[in-house]
């Protein structure tokens, strides 16, 4: 009877919950009792405040601590650091050794964000300028020494075209393009649809309902379709490169490559590139259909254009030379995406946070630099050629 009394205590003591943290009094000496945990610490601030702490030298025992994590562990890093601004000379001990390797840790992670905190705002503003600079600097020749070394590999590849890894090549037009032809083709042709409907209301005013081809034509093949195809697959592919060969880069995959004396460009990068940049013309062709027939559908039922008349003026207001001038910017504009997108992927260090951070980072800078890209070739085309 008295053996499964006693089993009985056991299980409720096994089974209760800790006692909450606290801080008892035993004399001189402060002794942490109780779970200093998440759940434990509730209501602790109040209860340390209230103590009659001893004043000059002050020795906390923690060997009355059940348990501990890092919220714990914070609160007594906390106590400690209050006491020693009062003037005591605080010490620590008795703590298991599991519980002081936790709180060393956290100390030291307390304390490097610290000092990070405190020397920021004393750094001087002009520093704080040329640092970035400096950074920004750093990370654009970086970028261009990451170019230099995929233009040497591609190059090489076709000098010597058996290399290329073909079948990855056609996975990445397949994904690239084949795949993006509905969301790609879906909002060009609202575009159209768009610009169609605002340029039609003030054209009907003046009877010049015409004039709508001029409008949507003009401005969706020379300018908006290459571009918001460019700005769709830098959403949808290039963040794809970067969260693959992050994550690659994460789990060693990329250094096993090199170990085994594989160039990861030569399977990792070159196949996106090139593959990009096939696609990504054929995808701008595809959204300069879809937006003139958005265009067509608004002049056919708002302004009263036919069909016919709206295609047979077509070819009389987009030359040739405005249909390539519009073709020939996506190539550049695939292989920015392609590289911006590898390069962030190899930049991926730690873990899946990083991936995450690149990825938006990658898709951030492509976006970018392809509006950039399409403003440098608007400036040096001009309307040289444009409307023969």
């Amino acid at each position: 009877m008295s053996d499964t009394a006693e089993t009985a205590r056991e299980l409720v003591a096994v089974d209760s919950p800790p006692a909450p943290a606290s801080v008892r009094l035993d004399g001189d000496t402060p002794r942490c009792v109780g779970a200093w945990t998440v759940a434990g610490i509730q209501g602790l601030s109040g209860r340390l405040a209230g103590l009659p702490w001893p004043q000059g030298s002050v020795m906390l025992d923690g060997g009355g601590i059940d348990a501990l994590d890092t919220a714990g562990a914070l609160v007594l890093i906390d106590t400690v650091a209050e006491l020693r601004e009062r003037g005591c000379n605080v010490g620590l001990s008795g703590l298991r050794p599991s519980h002081q390797s936790l709180l060393d840790l956290v100390s030291e992670h307390v304390q490097t964000v610290r000092e990070a905190a405190a020397a920021e705002p004393n750094q001087p503003w002009l520093a704080r300028v040329g640092q970035g600079t400096v950074a920004r600097f750093s990370e654009g020749g970086n970028f261009l020494a990451f170019i230099g070394e995929t233009t040497v590999v591609m190059l090489g590849s076709l000098l010597r075209p058996w290399r290329i890894r073909w079948t990855a090549l056609a996975v990445v037009v397949q994904n690239a393009g084949l795949t993006a032809l509905p969301i790609v083709g879906l909002l060009t042709f609202l575009i159209g649809v768009v610009i169609a409907y605002q340029g039609g209301t003030l054209l009907s005013t003046y009877g010049a309902n015409i004039f709508i081809v001029d409008l949507v034509a003009i401005a969706m093949v020379r300018e908006l379709a290459p571009l918001l195809a460019a700005i769709i697959v830098a959403g949808r592919t290039g963040s794809a490169f970067t969260a693959q060969i992050g994550t690659m880069n994460v789990t060693e995959e990329v250094d096993a490559l090199r170990t085994i004396g594989i160039n990861p460009f030569e399977i990792l990068v070159l196949p996106k590139v090139l593959g990009l940049m096939i696609s990504l013309p054929l995808l701008s062709i595809f959204a300069d259909v879809m937006s003139v027939f958005g265009g067509m559908v608004v002049a056919k039922f708002l302004l009263g254009v036919d069909f016919g008349i709206f295609l047979d003026r077509v070819p009389e207001v987009v030359s040739g030379i405005s249909f390539v001038y519009g073709l020939a910017k996506t190539p550049v504009f695939a292989a920015i995406i392609a590289g911006v997108g590898c390069y962030q992927g190899f930049k991926v260090s730690g873990g899946a946070d990083s991936v995450g951070r690149q990825t938006t980072q990658s898709v951030v800078q492509s976006i970018f630099l392809v509006i950039i890209a399409n403003a440098l070739f608007a400036v040096a085309i001009g309307g040289r050629g444009l409307y023969d």
